[in-house]
């Protein structure tokens, strides 16, 4: 194609209509290139020709055209073709020995203008437009460019220092991001989330990022990319009850105290009420439960908390306790439970440290036979004993606001039918959860 140059005074309306003053260049020419795209010619408007290596000023070498993608003009691609002068480093020891000008308009080696980074964050997290979309916008591979807005969005998070200043409790779950048979763990991932404007009542908390995998060695790597500042700002860490990512916390972060969620506590709880229940019905029945026994029809109402039932749940208990004297097991069972719900449930945070030590040490101390649930809950809570009780130590730092974003991912996951490509999942979790729109707003 022709290329058409500009006088200074065009060049200057040029350079205000494509807002390439922006971006430190100036337009000397433009032409209509290969699949509809206009190609902008442009050079540096200020030229630094100090060496990276050395920092000693450079002897100009020759030119070399630079390749940049930039932000539509008039609904076009656009391509910027730059001018860039190459210097010869004169520093006697230096072992560069040629160099090219750097460009406010793009990093070094980038193949888009930063401000085309900039512009595909925007138009995916608030026009609500596909990658797809963005893609043929920019005349890019949908690869590239949903690399492109995944890098962006963690730089919003990353690179600005004053975005992880505040954050002083982090939340870690696992996360299920597909269901497919047959790929076992590399269906989870590891979801970190900052707890601190939750727990102190500041505002929602909000996603940090989304690790494939989930193990303590995924933890370690996510902590140990970040600076010793960010660690050591780090007071709790708020988990459930999984080994490796406690493993992890005490290894990177052995300032921090590690929470168990109670929420899982007290499903672990649950889980032995309901273990023995079922124990129960094969020994005296023989048989799985059925809609007409006794133990199977009350196999909700003993998984409700005591304060909630009505009447009717009330009578079913006692009969369920009274109708043989085996479901005494049951019924001791059932009041550790209950114990658990009331120690994290009582307003004053000491009073429930004072009930789940009571609690913990009781179970300790040996049971009966014929409790086995119950003692293995016990030998549990005993092994995670200082996990539980930081609970009410550190203001009822909890994992719920974690479990709240786990499930809006779900639900995200869900709308979108499923999704095949991990990177492009992370990219829609972080602008779901991240907090990122305030941050993109402003780029």
């Amino acid at each position: 194609m022709e290329s058409t140059s500009c006088t200074p005074a065009g060049c200057r309306v040029a350079d205000v209509i494509c807002r390439t003053i922006e971006l430190g260049l100036s337009i000397t020419g433009a032409q209509i290139g290969a699949d509809d795209r206009t190609i902008i010619e442009a050079r540096p408007v200020q030229v630094l020709g100090f060496c990276p290596g050395c920092g000693a000023e450079g002897r100009l070498r020759d030119h070399v055209i630079r390749e940049l993608t930039d932000i539509p003009v008039a609904g076009h691609p656009t391509r910027l073709h730059v001018r860039v002068p190459r210097f010869v480093c004169i520093g006697p020891e230096c072992p560069r020995k040629v160099f090219q000008a750097q460009l406010e308009a793009a990093e070094a080696g980038a193949k888009t203008t930063r401000r085309c980074r900039k512009w595909i964050l925007a138009r995916l997290a608030i026009d609500k437009m596909s990658v797809r979309a963005v893609a043929t916008a920019l005349g890019l591979g949908w690869d590239l460019v949903n690399q492109l807005a995944v890098d962006t969005a963690r730089s919003l998070i990353y690179d600005d220092p004053s975005h992880l200043d505040r954050v002083r409790i982090l939340g870690v779950d696992e996360h299920c991001w597909k269901h497919v048979r047959g790929q076992g763990e590399e269906n989870f991932a590891t979801i970190l989330v900052d707890l601190t404007p939750a727990i102190e009542q500041a505002g929602p908390s909000r996603l940090l990022d989304v690790r494939a995998g989930r193990s303590a060695k995924v933890l370690t790597q996510w902590l140990d990319e970040r600076d010793h500042a960010f660690r050591d700002r780090i007071q709790v860490v708020t988990m459930d009850g999984f080994a490796g990512y406690h493993t992890a916390t005490r290894t990177s972060l052995p300032e921090a105290t590690p929470v168990m969620d109670p929420f899982h506590v007290v499903q672990l709880a649950g889980q032995k009420v309901t273990g023995c229940r079922q124990r129960l019905q094969q020994e005296i029945l023989g048989h799985r439960g059925r809609k007409d026994d006794l133990l199977y029809r009350g196999r909700r109402t003993l998984l409700t908390r005591q304060s909630l039932l009505n009447q009717r749940g009330t009578d079913q208990l006692e009969r369920l306790f009274a109708e043989r004297e085996e479901h005494i097991a049951l019924e001791i069972s059932y009041l550790a439970y209950q114990e658990v719900i009331d120690a994290y449930q009582h307003p004053d945070l000491r009073t429930g440290h004072r009930l789940m030590t009571a609690l913990i040490d009781k179970l300790r101390r040996g049971l009966p036979d014929g409790l086995d649930e119950l003692a293995q809950l016990g030998r549990t809570l005993w092994r995670k004993r200082d996990q539980i009780l930081a609970f009410f130590d550190h203001g009822g730092a909890s994992n719920g606001p974690v479990e709240a974003i786990n499930g809006r991912l779900e639900h995200l996951r869900g709308i979108a039918l499923g999704f095949r490509n991990f990177t492009h999942y992370v990219l829609r979790c972080l602008l779901h959860s991240g907090q990122l729109a305030a941050r993109i707003n402003a780029l």
